[in-house]
């Protein structure tokens, strides 16, 4: 099991506070409002575990540009992340299915969605109508509802006061966020070795001149967007595209069919939506 980061400067803020992802996740796509008026059961819940905010994921997801219903959301680290909006509740019958990061989610556990932020991304949510403020864990991408900007367990819901839906701030916290982080990437813990998945063999590289580009990641570090470089040169020429203070990884210089064939090899291999460009315009990546 991985070593769970230290949890003292969590803590101070628990105390100071007074208390969707890739294809085939079940909770990708979610959050209708057919779900968002749910009526919640406001009997103590005696099994919240606060040391599950900080425990290394099975991996940690950022992902691509990707759309949904012909809305283009990108997924970015934003360490400053301090907005307000509206926030729902996640459906209780979701309960034990599996998060874009690889968690199960536990609608007992103080646990958030987000369309944007890395997963795991911890977060302070204030709701803005009674002042109460709570951490969270933020492990899967949604809702999928314009009106909304996340949606929380419904743990998270009883602490905060709200059935159905409620006007929030999320602001991320950084130093927990770097943290979670570096505990799923391995710098802070210990892993047990796993079996290496089968996966489909690579697409070759090979010298293109084509108009299209592939965009599999957004970073506010060019580090993180230089490691990721690395891993996609085996898909075509990757590289790092700085527009404003983000550094964007893209695979160029492909034609359609190459595009086509990259799309669907990160899909199956990688776990990624990736989005598409041609001559620099977004396009849809179903769209060759």
């Amino acid at each position: 099991m991985k070593k769970l980061v230290s949890l003292a400067v969590l803590m101070a803020l628990l105390t100071a506070c007074g208390d969707y992802g890739t294809a085939g996740n079940k909770m990708d796509g979610y959050g209708s409002d057919g779900f968002s008026e749910e009526t919640l059961n406001t009997t103590d819940d005696t099994s919240l575990n606060d040391a599950y905010l900080l425990a290394a994921a099975p991996k940690y997801y950022v992902g691509s540009a990707y759309k949904v219903e012909d809305i283009q959301y990108v997924p970015a680290e934003d360490l400053k992340y301090n907005q307000t909006g509206i926030a729902g509740i996640i459906p209780a019958e979701l309960n034990g299915s599996k998060t874009s990061n690889g968690e199960i989610f536990d609608m007992n556990q103080m646990v958030a969605t987000s369309k944007t932020l890395p997963l795991p991304t911890i977060a302070r949510v204030t709701n803005l109508d009674n002042g109460t403020s709570v951490i969270v864990r933020v492990n899967n991408r949604g809702p999928f509802v314009n009106t909304r900007i996340m949606d929380l367990s419904p743990a998270v819901a009883r602490k905060l006061s709200f059935n159905g839906q409620t006007k929030v701030q999320v602001q991320v916290l950084e130093d927990q966020s770097i943290a979670v982080k570096n505990a799923t990437l391995g710098e802070n813990a210990v892993t047990e070795p796993v079996e290496a998945p089968v996966v489909e063999a690579p697409v070759a590289v090979e010298p293109a001149s084509g108009d299209y580009s592939i965009q599999v990641g957004a970073f506010y570090a060019e580090d993180s967007a230089t490691a990721l470089v690395q891993k996609m040169n085996t898909y075509g020429n990757a590289t790092v595209v700085n527009e404003g203070d983000m550094y964007k990884v893209r695979i160029i210089g492909l034609d359609a069919a190459k595009a086509r064939n990259v799309i669907d090899t990160l899909r199956s291999n990688e776990g990624m939506a990736p989005g598409l460009l041609k001559d620099g315009k977004w396009i849809n990546a179903d769209s060759i």
